[in-house]
């Protein structure tokens, strides 16, 4: 049995050959292959342009991740460079420092030493002050006791004056007046109230040893005053003898010497002065004495 086919004998004929048609000698395609052929041709090219935008996405990311990288490299550098100068300048600050308390540590310690010395000092000195108070309470308790001493001596020189003979009197006159007349509100020292008040009893310890010649006015047993020539023995006794030849005996009273005239003593006071004036050969003349 023979099989008869309706399909067309393939030919090699251009596949868009029945598109075409020719009119007046020009070949013009269809619109429908003309869409055909540009479908075909935006697919190649979006098939092609696909690896294209994704290499420039990816080139895109890689230099943001890039610049990022550059960007927190320099931020990392340069906080390091900014951790560099500030560890160096601490440990310059640091060395600074601690060459500082060292030196601070050693003026401590000399203030310390000198603290020390002071409160030795201190400590001596008030050792010494309450030895130099000690001192001054026995020195202004025996200064007081030198001072009634010698009111009392000052008291005793001022009676012996009154007593004195006229010549010693007037020797003494200058340390008398020395006496203060108020010995609590004097403001002579105590040791120059004791040198005057030596001075004067070594004066009086020198006249009570002598033999003092001198000569005065005495009322004479007629009543008239006259010029003779007085002996004091020592401070206690004394002898007159007038030119005419009248004797007289002398001796200390409290309100001062008393004078008597006495004509048994005038040979014998005459005798006694010119020994002392070398017009006689020393010999003993007796003298009538009073011991009280």
């Amino acid at each position: 049995m023979s099989t008869h086919s309706n399909a067309k004998p393939v030919t090699n004929q251009d596949p868009l050959q029945g598109e075409r048609r020719r009119t007046n000698g020009i070949t013009r395609v269809r619109p429908l292959s003309a869409a055909l052929v540009l479908g075909a041709a935006l697919w190649l090219l979006s098939s092609a342009s696909t690896p294209l935008r994704q290499d420039a996405g990816a080139l895109d990311a890689s230099a943001t991740r890039l610049a990022e990288t550059r960007l927190a490299m320099g931020k990392w550098i340069e906080t390091q460079q900014i951790l560099s100068k500030e560890r160096n300048e601490w440990q310059q600050a640091k060395e600074i420092l601690l060459g500082r308390v060292e030196l601070v540590q050693k003026e401590i310690a000399t203030l310390e030493e000198k603290l020390r010395e002071a409160e030795s000092g201190v400590a001596q000195a008030n050792q010494k002050r309450a030895e130099l108070l000690a001192q001054k309470g026995l020195l202004d308790g025996a200064g007081a006791q030198l001072g009634a001493a010698v009111a009392r001596m000052e008291g005793d020189c001022r009676r012996l004056f009154q007593v004195l003979p006229s010549p010693v009197q007037e020797k003494l006159q200058p340390l008398y007046q020395r006496i203060p007349e108020d010995a609590a509100k004097t403001r002579v020292s105590v040791a120059e109230r004791f040198q005057n008040v030596l001075g004067i009893f070594n004066e009086l310890n020198k006249a009570n040893n002598e033999l003092t010649v001198t000569y005065e006015v005495r009322t004479l047993a007629d009543g008239k005053p006259s010029e003779v020539r007085a002996l004091y023995v020592g401070l206690a006794q004394a002898y007159y003898v007038s030119a005419r030849g009248e004797g007289g005996i002398g001796r200390p009273g409290e309100s001062g010497w008393t004078w008597e005239p006495s004509r048994d003593v005038a040979d014998e006071v005459s005798m006694a002065l010119e020994i002392l004036q070398g017009k006689h050969t020393p010999a003993f003349v007796p003298l009538p004495v009073r011991l009280q």
